[in-house]
């Protein structure tokens, strides 16, 4: 149990136990999980870029992530005095406006790592940064509406960190528009799983004026639009991989789907009492997905295997059948240098 600090023994500066617990790790997950898509989906060497992955990584996780959990954890403090009084701040062991501050100087170590990333990476930061900060702060606040603060939320652990981790990889610029179509598709599922969180508060949410889905379309009509706001964007990613000579990974994907399908037809029957359980089991079946597409955008994005142009028939023109041979090798190797030229000067262009 945690033990309330009083005034007399409030501390003057909070420890690095309690910083670290107010960033709240285990959060860190969900956008660390989409930055790493987002690193397969470009289609780069991860291992000749590993120090960018993981920069990358410490981004979308320690520091963007954590920004966004000590900014709510300030801005809800007077409600967490009340429901939760052992959270780092109410409770004191974060003394003062130390909350404030910790919010501030993570938000500033984000845009510090991003600067070194490239100026796409700068751009996906400050995106980042106005969600994490609108979503608590007054006087926007989103979170107190469902559609608008699930939809922060979807945008910046999903998309925005999908982005980020291709963006990393090809050195800053801006991803393939493939790259940006799928981020964007996962990110409006990601309302839907941002919605079932919010079935364990009903309660809380009508005595304090909360506006989630469940307080505004009821339990039932809450449920179903998270079922059809995860499955909806599925489908299209299904279609999409077909059309791109996918078929393997869209096969994969269709499986997870009739997964999740099987496991809201049983959500669906009580709302409240299985929200926790879909989102247990699930959830892990949606972001798999996400794997599986970016593993296929990655071979699209850099046209590999088929990078290299056919060697050129010999043809028997004079001489004989070493010169012929010479003259095919001498192609070969023009084409390979040319190739990796195209290749080193536009990282991740669009095949």
């Amino acid at each position: 149990m945690t033990e309330t600090v009083t005034l007399a023994n409030a501390p003057r500066f909070p420890s690095p136990k309690v910083m670290l617990e107010v960033t709240h790790p285990i959060t860190w997950f969900p956008p660390m999980w989409a930055f790493s898509c987002g690193v397969i989906s470009s289609g780069q060497p991860i291992l000749a870029q590993w120090m960018l992955a993981i920069a990358g990584i410490i981004l979308a996780g320690p520091l963007l992530c954590a920004t966004s959990q000590v900014v709510n954890d300030w801005y809800d403090r007077h409600v967490d005095a009340i429901n939760e009084p052992d959270r780092p701040i109410p409770s004191g062991r974060i003394p003062g406006r130390w909350g404030l501050y910790l919010a501030i100087l993570w938000s500033l170590a984000s845009l510090g790592l991003a600067s070194l990333l490239g100026a796409w990476v700068v751009g996906a930061t400050l995106v980042g940064l106005v969600l994490a900060w609108v979503y608590s702060a007054p006087p926007l606040r989103l979170k107190q509406n469902g559609w608008w603060g699930n939809s922060a939320v979807a945008i910046a652990y999903e998309g925005i960190a999908w982005v980020t981790g291709a963006a990393v990889m090809i050195g800053g610029a801006m991803p393939d528009w493939r790259i940006l179509l799928l981020a964007a598709l996962y990110s409006f599922g990601a309302h839907g799983i941002m919605t079932l969180n919010d079935f364990k508060a009903i309660e809380g949410d009508q005595r304090m004026g909360g506006r989630s889905l469940p307080v505004q379309l009821g339990a039932d009509g809450a449920a179903r639009i998270a079922c059809e706001v995860m499955i909806a964007p599925q489908l299209v990613v299904i279609g999409l991989l077909l059309g791109w000579d996918k078929p393997i990974h869209a096969l994969v994907i269709l499986g997870l789907v009739i997964g999740q399908l099987a496991l809201m037809y049983r959500f669906l029957k009580d709302p409240i009492g299985r929200a926790t359980w879909l989102s247990g089991l699930g959830v892990p079946l949606s972001v798999s997905g996400m794997m599986v597409a970016a593993f296929a955008l990655g071979p699209l994005i850099t046209g590999w295997p088929s990078r290299y142009p056919a060697a050129p028939e010999p043809r028997a023109i004079s001489g004989d059948v070493t010169s012929c041979r010479c003259r095919v090798s001498m192609r070969l190797l023009i084409c390979g240098l040319q190739d990796q030229r195209t290749h080193r000067s536009a990282p991740g262009a669009s095949g």
